[in-house]
């Protein structure tokens, strides 16, 4: 049996990929979780063999629980399964030791067969994703886009510097140039765009 723990912030699809997954014969799913915090702690109580994730989750997200998995040596593989077709993420993923990258609206027996040949150890990537791919890469620097992931969530420069460590003229300055790499006319149009293009 394929041992998964399947993390995803909307209850319904949740419910739902759990239940289609464990109809497979050769797939069972031994927890789930609804967000980034409680999937790292299912995967290291219950030492899946696959971990089939979403991007965007509270806490950390999907990229940030495989790159911690990989951080730790963790031998869980990871499926991530998107509605994102982003470039942006699909480099990040790759970056974080991903093994496989698909989209939801994929039937189920694609799911299955990608979580079965993730756990075969090989990588899979969908047509669309591996297209999206060839876009411009990343500019951003890790602190840049952490700074814009706090502008996205509505906190001002002062609240930044703050939860930061960091001076108010610091917190500018990073701004600033993810500004102009983004070619954006303020801040929250610099938030926009990166996560319009997979880069927070």
């Amino acid at each position: 049996m394929i041992r998964v723990v399947l993390a995803e912030d909307q209850g319904m699809v949740l419910g739902a990929f759990a239940s289609l997954l464990d109809l497979q014969p050769d797939i069972t799913v031994v927890a789930t979780a609804t967000n980034g915090d409680d999937a790292l702690a299912a995967v290291r109580e219950h030492r899946p063999d696959v971990l089939v994730t979403d991007i965007e989750m509270p806490g950390r997200t999907g990229l940030d629980l495989a790159a911690e998995l990989n951080r730790m040596g963790d031998p869980t593989r990871v499926l991530i399964v998107t509605t994102f077709a982003r470039s942006g993420y699909l480099r990040r993923a790759v970056d974080a030791g991903v093994a496989g990258y698909v989209l939801k609206d994929a039937p189920i027996g694609e799911l299955a067969a990608a979580l079965r040949r993730v756990h075969a150890g090989e990588r899979v990537v969908a047509p669309e994703l591996a297209v999206a791919a060839w876009d411009a890469a990343d500019p951003l620097t890790d602190r840049e886009r952490e700074l814009l992931r706090a502008v996205a969530d509505g906190a001002s420069n002062v609240e930044i510097a703050a939860r930061l460590f960091l001076a108010e003229g610091t917190v500018r300055n990073y701004l600033s140039t993810a500004m102009a790499k983004l070619g954006a006319r303020n801040r929250t149009e610099a938030a926009r765009t990166a996560k319009a293009r997979g880069w927070l």
